[in-house]
C-alpha cells in the first residue's frame, strides 16, 4: 500500500474513532434514578404501549408480583394513540388531576415518540421541541418525566438497519439529558437479548416493528429496574401462564444487566 493510501487509511479510521468515542459520551445518561419512588405512573405513547394487554398493565404487575404490600397502591395509567409522535397528545389534559380517573397529580409521566423519530432531522427535532414541551408541564405539576427508548426495528421492516438503534439511543439520551429525565433503555434490553439468544421472538414476525408477549414483558421488566432500582430476577409474574419459565428468567435477567450497564456508565 502506498504513503499516501495508507496516510488516507489512518486518517478514516482516526475520525471513525472519534466519531464512536462521541457517540459513547453523548450516550451517558445523567439521571441515573428518580429522586422518589414513583407510585402514580402515566405511560403517554403509541402502540408499543399497548400491544399485548398494554405495558402498564404488565409494568405494574410486575412490582405488585416483587412485593404485594408495597405495590398495592400504586396506581399506572396509559394514554396511547396509534403511531402518534408525541405531537399528538394533550400532556396537560392527561395530567391535570382527576381528568382521567387519578384524582392526585402524578409522580411520574413515562413518554415515548414514534419508533422511528431519530431517523430524520425534522422528526429528531419534533421529539425534542414536544419533550421540552411537555416537561416543563409535567414537572410543573410536581412529577418527573422519563423517556422510554423504543427498541430498532428488525426485518421485514423496511426501516430496520444497523445504526437505527444507535440514532434511537442518541436521541432519547441527549433529550433526556437536557431536560433531566429519566431514560429507561428498553431498545437496548431488546439489542441484548437478541444478541445473547438470536432465536427469540421479541418483534411481530408481520412487521418487525410492534412487540410480541415477550417484548412487551421484556420492556415491563426494564421499567421495573429502572423506575424502582430493582432487580426483576426472580419475579414470580406470569400472564395467565403464557411464558415459559426459561423464558421469563432470561428476559428478567437481561433486563436487569441492561439497566444496570446502562445507568454504570
Amino acid at each position: 500500500m502506498q504513503p499516501r493510501a495508507i496516510s488516507a487509511l489512518n486518517s478514516l479510521l482516526l475520525t471513525a474513532a472519534l466519531l464512536l468515542a462521541a457517540v459513547a459520551q453523548a450516550a451517558t445518561p445523567a439521571v441515573k434514578a428518580p429522586a422518589d419512588t414513583p407510585k402514580r405512573v402515566l405511560f403517554v405513547g403509541n402502540s408499543y404501549f399497548y400491544y399485548n394487554a398494554s405495558l402498564h398493565f404488565h409494568a405494574r404487575r410486575v412490582a405488585l408480583a416483587a412485593d404485594p404490600a408495597w405495590a398495592k397502591p400504586f396506581i399506572y395509567k396509559s394514554s396511547t394513540i396509534a403511531a402518534a409522535p408525541l405531537a399528538h397528545h394533550n400532556i396537560e389534559h392527561l395530567i391535570t388531576p382527576g381528568n382521567i380517573g387519578v384524582k392526585d397529580p402524578f409522580d411520574m409521566v413515562i413518554l415515548q415518540g414514534n419508533s422511528t423519530d431519530a431517523l430524520s432531522e425534522k422528526s429528531h427535532a419534533s421529539f425534542r421541541e414536544k419533550a421540552i414541551e411537555f416537561n416543563k408541564l409535567i414537572t410543573g405539576r410536581g412529577a418527573m418525566t422519563a423517556l422510554y427508548m423504543p427498541p430498532a426495528h428488525v426485518k421485514p421492516s423496511k426501516r430496520a438497519g444497523p445504526d437505527m438503534m444507535r440514532k434511537t439511543e442518541d436521541m432519547y439520551v441527549s433529550v433526556g439529558n437536557e431536560i433531566g429525565a429519566l431514560v429507561i433503555p428498553t431498545g437496548l434490553a431488546f439489542e441484548e437479548a437478541y444478541r445473547r439468544r438470536p432465536d427469540i421472538k421479541l418483534h411481530q414476525e408481520y412487521d418487525g416493528s410492534h412487540p410480541t408477549l415477550l417484548g412487551t414483558l421484556l420492556g415491563a421488566y426494564t421499567v421495573y429496574a429502572a423506575l424502582y432500582g430493582k432487580s426483576p430476577v426472580g419475579n414470580d409474574y406470569n400472564f395467565h401462564q403464557l411464558i415459559a419459565a426459561e423464558d421469563a428468567a432470561f428476559l428478567q435477567q437481561v433486563a436487569d444487566d441492561t439497566v444496570k450497564k446502562f445507568f454504570g456508565r
